[in-house]
């Protein structure tokens, strides 16, 4: 299965997503997005195919969100998308594309939705000790 994963390694989500899918049995294709963003489209589409708004794809803390102004709800898809792409922190992560769909993995545990469900074997614990998946691969959460 074709799994691509916008990662940043310095994020717990994203750790524990690219683990979970690794429990999976999948290698995906691992993006740096802060070092190698998606383009214009790709990221639209991504945004699209979650069924998320641009706005709520847009991540807030620790990012120049509100020196940017980008609280303000005047601002177009389009100027939050250019503001997405010329600061690649602004872009909420960690995006997973697989042939299921495409999900915003916030938290890990919602990349469970687009990985087939018979390819778990055994229990995931995330990086903080909470359990997503039993003895048996079972979802918990």
């Amino acid at each position: 299965m074709d799994v691509v994963i916008y990662h940043n390694p310095s994020c717990g989500t994203s750790r524990n997503t690219l683990a979970l899918i690794r429990h999976a049995g999948i290698e995906p294709t691992v993006i740096d997005y802060l070092s190698t963003p998606p383009g214009r489209e790709e990221l639209a589409a991504m945004i699209r195919g979650a069924g998320l708004t641009v706005r709520e794809a847009v991540r807030e803390n620790g990012t120049p969100y509100a020196e940017l102004g980008l609280e303000d709800p005047a601002l177009s898809d389009d100027q939050l998308l250019t503001a997405m792409l010329d600061h690649p922190i602004l872009i909420n992560r960690p995006f997973v594309v697989t042939p299921i769909g495409t999900r915003l993995a916030r938290p890990s545990e919602a990349v469970l939705d687009i990985l087939p469900a018979d390819a778990f074997m055994g229990p995931f614990v995330k990086e903080d000790g909470e359990a997503v998946l039993d003895e048996n691969g079972r979802r918990l959460v």
